[in-house]
């Protein structure tokens, strides 16, 4: 089954908790913290497999999960961190921010690799807290949680060249003819169902690679027919081979001509801007000369003929097609500019924080506030100190008092309700 589009949600694993733990040993005096930090937890990771060609095994996973680090123990033994969830995928693949439609990769090589999830960090154990004033901390930190991401995963294929026409041209037995792919090919009306690759070698030891591509019909960039889900693997071809079918047996060969170039702009003006070869296809049929006559009335540009069902005039627009990519450099389907920056840049006016009102009860949210008590332990009134202190110190307290809050007012932040103190 080919599957090129799925989204699915991916969960990083989280941080191994620190430990809380002393050392308590007869013959050694003020012993002091003894509390090891947590793992870290797994990254999700996908690596580009050449050996794959369709998404279809997240057609089953909607939920991706990473692991979670092993937590800290005392002795000073850290936990270790979670192994990676590495998940293969084809060559081609581009990975996009289902929310901000923002692109996070663009994997294009064999065995690359790209963090699209990363596991939290390992919450510190007491050791770590340690210092000149405070030697023996009564508190430790839960791990950090891993990044949550939902991602639409696309498939747009690795090809030089990409066959496009009305369905039943012949793309599928031109390509039969020039590589070793064998896609289903009928004396009927019929169109492809599934793109094919084919690896092409000229005689002169030249190759590149073809891509078969369903056949188009009127309105596909709208979703009309199959179309609209095959159009994005043009996208990243070098050369637009466009081949007609010059007997008119079914259609007007100008119209389909027309037609096809329609739909490229639709979907994509940078698709019409591509190198195109035109392929007049069946020229052994009774009525293709007159009707290619007709043709470059209308059209002024260079065009190939051919009989894909007997060869005919096959290996010249081979040699033309490797011509061709000589002179056009491989480039990024994507600039930077269209990726997801994982710098945040903060600003001195920018609060980590945001103060609402529900009834009588301060609503405190913000994503640093919402890990800050994630990882806090509020289980000793040390550690529920600290906590209070890193609240004042982001400047929560203040902004209570200037919104009104008053002692004894509820405090609420995730799940977790507090008392407002002067």
């Amino acid at each position: 089954m080919f599957i090129d589009e799925a989204v699915v949600e991916l969960i990083a694993g989280s941080g191994g908790d620190g430990c809380l733990a002393f050392r308590r040993e007869k013959y050694v005096a003020m012993g002091g913290p003894f509390g090891g930090n947590g793992g870290k937890g797994s990254d999700i990771i996908f690596k580009v497999d050449s050996g794959l060609n369709t998404l279809i095994d997240f057609k089953y996973k909607k939920i991706i999960k990473g692991h979670k680090g092993e937590n800290g123990m005392g002795k000073g033994m850290h936990g270790k961190n979670a192994e990676d969830i590495i998940i293969p995928v084809p060559q081609g693949t581009v990975v996009t921010d289902y929310d901000t439609n923002l692109i996070i990769a663009d994997l294009t090589k064999n065995g690359e690799e790209y963090v699209i999830a990363k596991g939290g960090r390992g919450g510190r154990g007491n050791m770590a807290f340690a210092t000149q004033s405070n030697p023996a901390p009564h508190y430790a930190e839960n791990g950090e949680p891993g990044e949550k991401v939902k991602v639409k995963i696309e498939l747009k294929l690795m090809a030089d060249v990409g066959l496009v026409g009305m369905p039943s041209v012949g793309k599928s037995t031109f390509i039969s003819k020039i590589s070793a792919s064998k896609p289903k090919i009928a004396d009927y009306p019929f169109t492809t169902l599934k793109p094919n690759l084919g690896v092409v070698k000229t005689n002169d030891n030249r190759s590149f690679v073809v891509a078969d591509l369903p056949g188009l019909i009127e309105g596909a960039s709208l979703g009309h027919g199959l179309g609209d889900k095959f159009l994005k693997h043009i996208e990243r071809t070098r050369i637009i081979a466009h081949i007609i079918d010059m007997s008119g047996y079914t259609n007007d060969p100008y119209k389909d001509y027309v037609t096809i170039n329609k739909e490229l702009e639709n979907f994509d003006k940078s698709l019409i801007k591509k190198p195109q070869i035109i392929i007049a296809n069946k020229m052994d049929m009774p009525k293709s000369k007159e009707n290619l006559e007709k043709f470059k009335q209308k059209v002024n540009e260079e065009i190939y003929e051919m009989s894909a069902i007997n060869g005919q005039g096959i290996e010249k627009i081979i040699f033309k097609l490797a011509d061709m990519l000589d002179q056009i450099p491989k480039e990024n389907l994507y600039k930077d500019e269209n990726f997801e920056s994982h710098v945040i840049y903060k600003f001195k006016e920018e609060k980590p924080y945001k103060i609402t009102k529900d009834k009588d009860t301060w609503i405190i949210s913000g994503k640093a506030v919402e890990k800050l008590i994630i990882m806090s332990r509020l289980d000793t009134d040390e550690a529920i100190l600290r906590f209070s202190n890193k609240l004042r110190k982001m400047g929560i307290d203040d902004e209570l008092r200037e919104l009104g809050a008053k002692d004894g007012d509820p405090i609420k932040i995730m799940d977790y309700e507090f008392e407002f103190k002067e």
